[in-house]
């Protein structure tokens, strides 16, 4: 029954595609008009602010969340640092452990699919619209979401399942199905069917025609215009030719693509920063002054609180579970050593990159309140840009380009390779999610690889902002899901922390190198 089920969605939905690679803006529209109608009550639900203020209670979800996990597991991010860096240098790894890649490549998978436009982008609409204050909140929350991070991912490769020709699956469906029935819970089947179904939507979006419409649009703005069909087609190309290789495939590819695009990101920005040294100490003083006092922008303090949360759970997905399929694959047979490995995954995300992007907009803009729009002003060049939620990319784009006028350049190449990674990884987010669904199988497998494929020319091609929209609410949608979960299977990590350090103090774990 799955098999039929399957065939008449690829047939369905490749279908749906052809049409659309040529589709006209009547229909694009037309698509658009049918999302708004038909799931805008889904996306308004997912995104609405808590009574009173404009924080989305789905931020605050996911901030709660993370600062439980803090406490609960006594700052195991901070405690943890050391050790987590010698996991990843591969000190206690076995190549014998069960599992499909190493910790270094479990990283960078994950990371393709978070490091992306929200830290370029994102931090420019938080200092926009919350003040340079945004940018502590939103690194108290990146710090706060490690823990998250910890232990959702400690939980998948728990929970995983190990098959016979040495590949896995795991994440969010398959430790919320196990670990409820292990502890008598009821409901863990349904919850993991929800996960699964909303991980298909947001990896068919957000994780994909998303990230190749920006693209194209990036593209076309330094070559010229020309069709996005040509993009998506080349994108689609590359990417299958990733994908069809499976998990280590991916991790081959992200472990060289990921510390590439992360060095000529950061190296950029440092060199800027080098070259307006002596307004570092003034950049910081900005951020600390804004997050506490409010320079007079949406509501001062709470406003620069929201901002930041707010970008900040975009740009790492901590407790939206994502990062946790990819995080279940790595070889080990010590859960909670890739639950160390993953909270740097935040960190790096958040604490450096993100700040790396908010040092140069505020050392290379001259930031002003404009009180009758309500945002922030950005004057570059002579002459004045508002940041906003569209101009995003455009502004950290001109922020580079006042220090020196080709980085803008880089900045192209570095979001194409965002935008490229992100698929890679999302495309194995959706496939887990997927064969949870309709089974294991190479038929099965080949089936959802062409669906993305196709969803790559799509998202290149047309205009669907409701359909990014509600692909964006399915994406949050997983933290629902997940996050309670993690509140009753916490336990379980707890035991496996306590247990880990006992015997890695009493030297029973050594390292192999």
């Amino acid at each position: 029954m799955f098999k039929n089920y399957i065939q008449a969605a690829v047939v369905a939905l490749l279908t749906f595609g052809s049409s659309m690679l040529f589709a006209s803006e009547g229909l694009d529209e037309a698509v658009n008009a049918i999302f708004a109608s038909s799931t805008g009550w889904f996306v308004s639900l997912i995104f609405a602010p808590i009574p009173g203020t404009s924080f989305p209670w789905i931020v605050l979800w996911l901030v709660v969340g993370a600062s439980v996990f803090t406490l609960y597991f006594g700052f195991v991010q901070f405690r943890s640092i050391g050790h987590s860096i010698s996991l990843v240098k591969g000190d206690y790894s076995n190549p014998n452990d069960a599992g499909e890649v190493s910790h270094f490549q479990a990283l960078t998978t994950a990371l393709s699919g978070t490091v992306g436009l929200g830290n370029i982008a994102g931090v420019a609409v938080a200092i926009g619209i919350g003040g340079p204050g945004a940018i502590f909140w939103m690194i108290l929350a990146g710090l706060l979401g490690m823990a998250s991070k910890f232990t959702e991912c400690t939980l998948a490769v728990k929970y995983r399942n190990e098959y016979k020709d040495g590949s896995v699956s795991g994440g969010p469906m398959y430790y919320i199905t196990k670990g409820f029935a292990e502890r008598g819970i009821p409901g863990g089947k349904i919850l993991a069917v929800l996960f699964a179904v909303f991980c298909i939507l947001g990896a068919l979006g957000g994780g994909n025609m998303f990230q190749a419409n920006q693209a194209h649009a990036q593209l076309s703005g330094v070559f010229g215009d020309y069709p996005g069909w040509v993009t998506g087609l080349i994108f689609a190309g590359i990417v299958f030719a990733v994908i069809v290789g499976g998990i280590k495939s991916i991790a081959n590819v992200t472990e060289k693509v990921v510390p590439f695009m992360a060095i000529l990101y950061v190296g950029t920005a440092i060199i800027i920063l080098a070259m307006n040294a002596d307004k570092i100490g003034w950049a910081f003083g900005q951020i600390f002054e804004g997050a506490f006092t409010g320079l007079g922008v949406a509501g001062g303090m709470v406003g620069a609180l929201i901002q930041g949360f707010k970008r900040a759970a975009f740009s790492n997905e901590a407790g939206v579970g994502s990062a946790a399929i990819a995080h279940s694959a790595v070889q080990t047979k010590e859960p909670i050593t890739e639950g160390f490995v993953s909270l740097l995954e935040p960190f790096i995300d958040t604490v450096v990159i993100c700040t790396m992007t908010a040092l140069v907009i505020i050392i290379t803009g001259q930031l002003m309140f404009d009180a009758q729009q309500g945002v922030y002003l950005l004057g570059d060049s002579g002459h004045i840009q508002t940041i906003g939620d569209t101009s995003g990319v455009a502004l950290t784009s001109a922020a580079f380009g006042s220090a020196v006028g080709w980085f803008p350049y880089l900045l192209v190449i570095a979001v194409v390779l965002f935008a490229f990674s992100t698929m890679l990884s999302w495309s194995y987010y959706g496939l887990k999610a997927w064969t949870y669904l309709f089974g294991e199988g190479k038929n099965t497998e080949l089936a959802f690889k062409l669906i993305f494929c196709v969803f790559v020319v799509i998202g290149a091609a047309a205009n669907l902002g409701p359909v990014i929209d509600f692909s964006d609410a399915a994406i949050f949608a997983m933290a629902v899901v997940n996050i309670i979960g993690l509140y009753f299977l916490m336990p379980i990590v707890k035991r496996e922390l306590t247990s880990y350090n006992a015997r890695l103090k009493s030297g029973e774990i050594k390292k192999t190198k």
